[in-house]
């Protein structure tokens, strides 16, 4: 026994030894390319996946998710539960504990008035949160101690892992943020473009929507990480640029979302430089329709169900044979081949969770054409439908990308097919997933009839990402137009059904409660419409080690581990 630990204690002595002599910054100079370009690297003032991965390597949540979508412990000591007494036992409350002596990077102390503040920033009553869904039910949140923090719900929460934990959680800085309060948010440029964070990498650069720069921060808690000394997080272009900088040119070492045609991403590939990595999670490509006026001169805030619909896609019946006339089969054989699946439901994962209904994977133009008849849209001379002297005419937007533009080209012909006008138009991914309260071109003030984007959530539990369906949860002027309920969603009997989610423990019954949310948003009132479930794929250069793609968090979730191959 005594030889075999002492065996042991050698094998892990030479497993560590590489970690031993490792120095912060050994390893010299990371270049990583996102071709959608960050635009703001504050999470809670932007719902675009681009913005929360990069600010993801500078602040940091209590609790992450890794690659398995197992919450793990982050800025926590550990991830509270009932049996280490960190959630209550009725599950109205979970107390969370600092890891002791955690700094900022500028060398302050981690606190639980931290954790207090961006609970406060994010619910202040005069402010917009994008992520205001990571709150729902929480009552309150409060210091116990320095490193002690409790938050309470309305009534028994028993999964209570939404508030800051996952890519969209992240701790703010009380002391850079504290003037930053409602209203004042957005105006924060120095805050929002370069937070104190306790994360491995510190801005020393940034200019939106093209490039960042930045450095090894001194003060993380591991002394030999990261390995990286410096960062350049490229922004722009596209995919397919993105991926030849990594797999043909290897001017980058990591490409992000790599959103080509199977053969074209193979051909890159082919070129020996990089490895492309795919995984299924949650991300599903859709088509969101918007159910109020789209009108820009409308009244800001005047956008509502109730005041005013739709002209067109209130009707059921059209938004039904919208979602009809797509042939999901041949969207992903182009756009996506095995790193695609044809979606229903905008929760394909996990399985517990996910809707088995198939009501939209037959395409059917008859269908559709008879279901429009029914609701009295009827054929012009140039074959578009009207009614009440409105054509059947559609803008339909979405990101620019290949991909999508292939997507828009093919939906438009399928509804040309049952009499609806298409208008296209794409926006460059910067702005359209920016979030910058004054552009009219953002997917949250989703000036258009229809728009397309993927969309998934942290972690392997969907009721924080369902309530955002929540009446009230719209983008609207007083949110800054931050809030993910673009599609002015509003049903009683849908908010009914979030609460009993909350208070739901069992397994099984939390699985049936959130396929049946899941099904109110897309099969039955097609709000939206589900397109194809898309498995993350990026892109590392041969000589980039460590990289773990991850498809429940940020995909930088450990880009303290990455390391150069030498």
């Amino acid at each position: 026994m005594k030889l075999k630990t002492a065996l042991m204690g050698a094998v892990a002595a030479v497993a560590l030894a590489p970690q031993a002599i490792a120095e912060r910054g050994a390893d010299g100079h990371v270049n990583i390319i996102y071709w959608q370009a960050v635009s703001i690297l504050n999470p809670y003032l932007s719902g675009g996946t681009k913005d929360i991965e990069a600010a993801s390597m500078i602040i940091e949540p209590l609790g992450r998710y890794d690659n398995n979508g197992v919450l793990v412990p982050w800025l926590a000591a550990e991830v509270p539960t009932v049996e280490n007494g960190g959630v209550a036992q009725d599950l109205t409350s979970i107390t969370w504990r600092l890891k002791p002596g955690i700094l900022w990077s500028d060398g302050t102390p981690l606190t639980s008035a931290d954790v207090v503040f961006t609970w406060e920033y994010c619910t202040h009553p005069e402010g917009g949160c994008a992520q205001a869904s990571k709150f729902d039910g929480v009552v309150s949140v409060e210091a116990l101690d320095e490193l002690t923090v409790k938050v309470t719900f309305a009534g028994p929460m028993p999964v209570p892992y939404g508030p800051f934990t996952g890519g969209q959680g992240p701790i703010l800085q009380k002391a850079q943020f504290q003037t930053c309060l409602g209203a004042a948010a957005p105006t924060c440029t120095d805050a929002n473009f370069g937070p104190v964070g306790t994360g491995p990498f510190v801005v020393t650069d940034f200019r939106p929507n093209d490039v960042i720069q930045m450095a090894a921060n001194p003060n993380y808690r591991d002394p030999a990480k990261p390995r990286f000394a410096t960062v350049t997080f490229k922004g722009g272009g596209d995919a397919a640029g993105a991926g030849r900088a990594v797999l043909e040119t290897g001017e980058f070492d990591y490409a992000w979302n790599l959103q080509l045609a199977p053969p074209v991403l193979a051909g890159m590939v082919a070129a020996g430089r990089g490895k492309a990595i795919s995984a299924f999670g949650t991300l599903v490509e859709r088509i969101e329709i918007n159910l109020t006026d789209p009108s820009p001169s409308l009244p800001e805030g005047e956008r509502s169900t109730r005041k005013h619909p739709h002209p067109i896609l209130s009707d059921l019946r059209v938004r039904k044979a919208l979602s009809m006339a797509i042939d999901r089969e041949t969207l992903v054989e182009i756009g996506y081949g095995q790193a695609g699946r044809p979606a229903c439901t905008i929760v394909p994962s996990p399985p517990n969770f996910a809707s088995t209904r198939t009501d939209c994977l037959a395409q059917d133009i008859a269908g559709a054409n008879a279901l429009l008849d029914e609701a009295g849209w009827v054929r012009g001379p140039d074959g578009v439908r009207g009614k009440d002297g409105r054509r059947l005419s559609l803008l339909y937007q979405t990101s620019t990308n290949a991909v999508r533009q292939d997507f828009q080209a093919l939906i438009k012909q399928w509804w040309s097919e049952i009499g609806v006008e298409t208008e296209l138009k794409n926006i460059n991914a910067g702005v359209f997933f920016g979030g910058d309260p004054g552009s009219p071109d953002t997917f949250q003030k989703f000036y258009a009839d229809v728009e397309m984007y993927a969309n998934n959530f942290d972690g392997t539990d969907p009721q924080a990402y369902l309530s955002a369906y929540r009446c009230g949860n719209e983008p609207r002027p007083e949110t800054g137009w931050q809030g993910e309920n673009i599609n002015r969603y509003c049903d009683p009997a849908y908010d009914a059904l979030l609460d009993e989610l909350a208070r739901t423990a069992d397994f099984e019954e939390r699985g049936r409660i959130a396929r049946q949310l899941a099904e109110m948003l897309t099969v039955e009132s097609y709000t939206i419409l589900p397109l194809v479930d898309r498995g993350r794929v990026s892109a590392h250069a041969n000589t980039l080690g460590g990289v773990v793609l991850n498809t429940w968090d940020s995909e930088l979730w450990n880009v303290a581990d990455w390391y150069r191959i030498k």
